[in-house]
Formats: structure tokens, C-alpha cells, sequence
């Protein structure tokens, strides 16, 4: 990483877009908006595997999104029935682009999921909750999002043409799957850059994150937003929004989560924040999931950015890959009473003889107790 940022950058004159905030809609299910996975997947109390990605929506190359999906099943194949096969998905965020239209879906989601086989979780990104004002009828933000995902009842999906994949129950945008062996918090960061939490999400956030921790050690606190706190990456760089209220949360509740996977960024990266007192906290980019444009880190003396704030302080890039896309596989594993989360980052091959061949660019280990 000598020829790369090892920190986060800020990306300066950046204009303000605070206008394209879009209200949120009701939620389908009741508060604390928990949902368990067992609902959809029976998951071993020792031991479980998922898999994680963000961004996957194509336009101009659609190709980049069918081969992470393709290898992502294949992952499925060549593990059936062990502690090595992946049981669902769980996506960043940013699932169609550019717009949060019905129409996006075929082509960038059923389409490329039809042989997905395990079930797939989400929640939404700026541009699955973004409004294309030239079409219709009109519809509002996340109407599409909701019908795919957060139906008050599982059937057929009236725009889905390219699959058997019904909709999904989760209770609402902002939602809190709970496992045997994780809760995994997903919160909704609207339509704008750098994201932005209402009121009444920032308080329910303080309550699942307290919930959470009552269920330590027993389970791993995992927090998921499609806005990326951390990044050193050249098209949007870091949230100090979203650094913000991750951390005056995290002070008033007293709570950390074990770590934070977001999206938003089109790369892959892996950040360690050390804190004066406990634990290390992972943060976790992963946002190459199909998209054709990657977003590469910035150079050292880019006038455009600056990696010199004081919220970067004890914040270390520990691994990246800007190049190529990829995917995420998690493993959450109890040995001898103590839990273990193990991740592992697969990027696609770039030769045509190795089209859905992958390469393990990164492994990690986080020792929950």
C-alpha cells in the first residue's frame, strides 16, 4: 500500500445534497423491527455461513454482476451439506441503479439471482431509494425496494418475470435479523452522499444496539449501512456523517459492535479503528459487487483529498482491493464456548479461460469473546 493512502480521505468541495433526502415509508411490521433468519433458512447454533455484497446492479456491462453471482452459487455447489456452504445473502445496498424503479429489477436482480439458492436479505441503497422524475406513473422512494423486501406477506412479485423468487418479510427499511449465532443491525442512510438517519432510526438504533449487547457473548453485534463510514477512495471518500453518528451512538449506549460492513464505495476495503479502551473495532467496505465502474484509492498528495482529520485518528487501512470485483464470505463459528467471526473477500479472475474463477485477496479473523 506504499504508493496508496493508508488512511481515510476526506473528498473536498464537495457540493451539498442534503435537498434529495426522501421521507421513509411506513414500516410493514411491528416495532423493534426484528426478523428472525430462521424464518427463511435453518441455521446451525455452531456454526453458520453467509454471504455479503454490495452494489451488484449493472447497466452498461451486466456481465461484472452475472460472474460474482455465478461464483457466489458455485460456492453453494461445491459445499452441499457442510459447514462450508453459504446459507443466505446479505446485500449492501444498491441492488438497481440508477433509479429505485420496478423496471430495474428484471435485468439487475431476479434476472442475475434466479439460481441464487439460498434466500436474500437487504437492505436499501441511495439509488434503490433514489426517484427518476421522468417516469410514468409516478411512484415514491423504495416502493420497488418494499415489494421485493419488506412485503407484509410472501407471494409472487408482480414485476419479477425472471424468477421463482418471492418477496421477502423483512419488517421494515431500517431492520434487525437475528440468528442464532449474530444479530445483524441494518440501518438506512436515504438518498444523499454521505447518508442521513432520522430521529426516530438514531432511537431505535440505541435500542437494538443495548438489545444486542444483552445477548453477548453468545452472539456476535454486527451492524450493517450501505453509506461507508471509512474510505480512502477517490469518488466519495469517507462519511464523516456517518462516522458520527455511528460513534456518539456507540458512546451513549456504551455498546461497540464486533464490526461494520457498508457499501456505497465500488471497491473493497478493510479498516481497524483502535479505541483508547476495549476492542478494536472491523470496518468493512464491500461495494464491488457488479457495478461496471470500481473506484480506485487515492494517491498520496491528491490536493483533491485530505486523509488529515481528527476522526481518522487511530484508523488504519489494513487491506484493499480497488481492481477487480468480488464478494464477501462470512463464517460465525462457536469452538469450545468461544465465537469466532472469519471473513474471506474473493475477487473474479480477469482472464477469459478462468471467466467465474476466483481468487481469495483477503482473509480475517475476529475473536467475538
Amino acid at each position: 500500500m506504499d504508493n496508496h493512502q493508508q488512511k481515510p480521505v476526506i473528498k473536498l468541495n464537495v457540493p451539498d445534497d442534503q435537498h434529495k433526502f426522501r421521507p421513509l415509508p411506513a414500516p410493514t411490521g411491528a416495532y423493534p423491527y426484528r426478523m428472525p433468519a430462521e424464518k427463511y433458512v435453518d441455521l446451525n447454533e455452531e456454526h453458520m455461513v453467509f454471504h455479503m455484497v454490495g452494489d451488484t446492479g449493472s447497466i452498461r456491462y451486466p456481465d461484472f454482476q452475472r460472474r460474482v453471482c455465478n461464483a457466489m452459487q458455485q460456492q453453494y455447489q461445491a459445499a452441499p451439506g457442510s459447514n462450508q456452504e453459504p446459507q443466505f445473502l446479505y446485500h449492501l445496498g444498491d441492488i438497481v441503479y440508477s433509479y429505485g424503479e420496478a423496471i430495474n429489477y428484471n435485468e439487475q436482480f431476479f434476472g442475475p439471482y434466479s439460481q441464487y439458492p439460498g434466500p436474500i436479505f437487504a437492505i436499501a441503497g441511495n439509488h434503490d431509494s433514489d426517484v427518476n422524475p421522468a417516469t410514468a406513473p409516478p411512484y415514491q422512494s423504495l416502493d420497488a425496494f418494499r415489494a421485493v423486501f419488506c412485503d407484509s406477506q410472501e407471494r409472487p412479485i408482480l414485476f419479477n418475470h425472471s424468477s421463482q423468487r418471492q418477496s421477502n418479510t423483512q419488517p421494515n427499511i431500517y431492520w434487525t435479523l437475528e440468528t442464532p449465532l449474530a444479530t445483524i443491525i441494518g440501518l438506512y442512510g436515504n438518498v444523499v452522499k454521505f447518508g442521513r438517519i432520522t430521529p426516530e432510526q438514531r432511537e431505535w438504533f440505541l435500542v437494538e444496539l443495548r438489545y444486542a449487547n444483552s445477548l453477548r457473548p453468545g452472539k456476535a453485534v454486527i451492524v450493517c449501512v450501505h453509506h461507508a463510514p471509512y474510505s480512502a477512495d477517490i469518488n466519495h471518500g469517507a462519511s464523516v456523517y456517518m462516522i458520527d453518528f455511528l460513534e456518539q451512538a456507540f458512546a451513549e449506549t456504551g455498546v461497540r459492535p464486533d464490526i461494520v460492513f457498508s457499501g456505497h464505495v465500488h471497491n473493497y476495503q478493510r479498516f481497524k479503528k483502535e479505541y483508547p479502551e476495549g476492542k478494536p473495532v472491523t470496518f468493512v467496505v464491500a461495494g464491488a459487487g457488479g457495478y461496471d465502474e470500481l473506484h480506485a484509492l487515492a494517491q498520496p498528495g491528491d490536493e483533491r483529498f485530505t486523509s488529515k482529520h481528527a476522526r481518522f485518528d487511530r484508523v488504519t487501512l489494513q487491506n484493499y482491493c480497488d481492481d477487480r470485483h468480488g464478494f464477501l464470505k462470512i463464517s460465525v463459528s462457536k469452538e469450545h464456548g468461544r465465537l469466532q467471526l472469519h471473513g474471506e473477500y474473493y475477487t473474479m479472475q480477469t482472464r477469459d479461460d478462468l471467466y467465474d474463477s476466483t481468487t481469495l485477496a483477503d482473509s480475517f479473523n475476529i475473536d467475538i469473546n
